[in-house]
């Protein structure tokens, strides 16, 4: 099979380039060039720009073409129209984000993408998941049956960009006392990079197409779980601080950001993190065990420079001085 990546050297990209050249594929990568250009020295690369600069991409055939930058539906017209003819499926890395209501739980791929107040704009930051979803339309109008839709939850793994899973990992491989949510039977949801890129190349082998949520794993997952599987991996002394949702919010404790992956109720998504992967499950994705996921984050996280300050989480200051404040305040009461 001949495939196509639309990106490729960063993240998901590189794990699929990775998932399809272990399954015999030979694939072809189209970006500008910009980031780690010197990655996979084997493959061939198109050099060019979503936006206006297609040229690289003219008269050339592929099996199927895996979009993983499409993040403005004008943009995505653009290859959608131009690869119509010259690709048989087009699967479209979307996110679960695209969904506009998470006040219930157990989403499905049948409810409600998000609407944009203001359908022409492009900034991606205010509006990602209506953007996301405008998107996956362009797709499905132009290849029907042959477009693939994938919506992830939090992809996490080895080259991570983000840390919001990584600051766990990085935290938990540290003594003293850790700073997390009092919320331990809140439920978590992800999935690791290489259980999401073997899955996609599966489904483009069966020129699967249609929708399908992407997230695990396939079992409940909530805070104590998951804090208790980063406890068990080795003989650290540490001590967890279950700290009130109230003080939190209070003292400017980012969701997501600060405190990665914790959502607070006032927020009200209860269905951010138990979404629906049950057709997914029908169509084959499966998942390693959690363990594995965060050992091989933690060996790839030791490979980087530990003094350079992580894009999530909180500094180590800052969550000093929380500690502090919440445990004078306990002290009161």
């Amino acid at each position: 099979m001949r495939v196509l990546i639309l990106g490729g050297t960063t993240f998901l990209g590189r794990h699929l380039v990775e998932a399809a050249q272990s399954n015999g594929h030979v694939v072809t990568l189209f970006n500008r060039g910009r980031t780690n250009p010197d990655l996979f020295p084997d493959v061939e690369k198109l050099i060019g720009n979503r936006d206006g600069g297609l040229t690289a991409l003219l008269g050339r055939k592929w099996d199927a073409v895996i979009d993983t930058s499409g993040y403005v539906p004008r943009v995505v017209r653009q290859s959608c129209s131009l690869l119509k003819e010259q690709v048989g499926t087009y699967i479209f890395v979307s996110s679960i984000s695209a969904y506009g209501d998470f006040s219930a739980v157990g989403i499905d791929e049948e409810a409600p993408v998000g609407e944009m107040e203001d359908p022409t704009s492009e900034d991606v930051h205010a509006n990602y998941g209506a953007l996301k979803a405008l998107c996956e339309k362009e797709v499905q109008d132009a290849f029907q049956e042959r477009a693939l839709i994938i919506r992830p939850g939090l992809i996490v793994g080895p080259n991570d960009p983000t840390d919001r899973f990584t600051y766990w990992v990085r935290r938990y491989s540290q003594e003293g006392d850790v700073l997390v949510p009092k919320s331990p039977d809140a439920p978590i949801q992800f999935i690791d990079v290489r259980d999401l890129s073997e899955w996609i190349v599966r489904l483009a082998e069966q020129k699967t197409g249609g929708v399908f949520n992407a997230t695990g794993p396939n079992e409940s997952l909530t805070w104590v779980n998951f804090l208790g599987e980063l406890s068990s991996l080795d003989s650290i002394v540490r001590k967890e601080i279950g700290v009130d949702e109230a003080f939190l919010l209070e003292k400017g404790v980012r969701e997501f950001l600060d405190l990665p992956l914790w959502i607070s109720e006032k927020t009200g998504w209860p269905g951010f993190m138990t979404v629906d992967v049950s057709r997914a499950l029908k169509h084959g994705l499966t998942f390693r065990p959690l363990k594995d996921t965060i050992l091989d984050t933690r060996r790839w996280d030791q490979t980087r420079n530990q003094s350079i300050e992580m894009k999530a989480g909180l500094m180590a200051d800052r969550e000093a001085e929380l500690l502090n404040e919440w445990g004078a305040l306990q002290i009161e009461n």
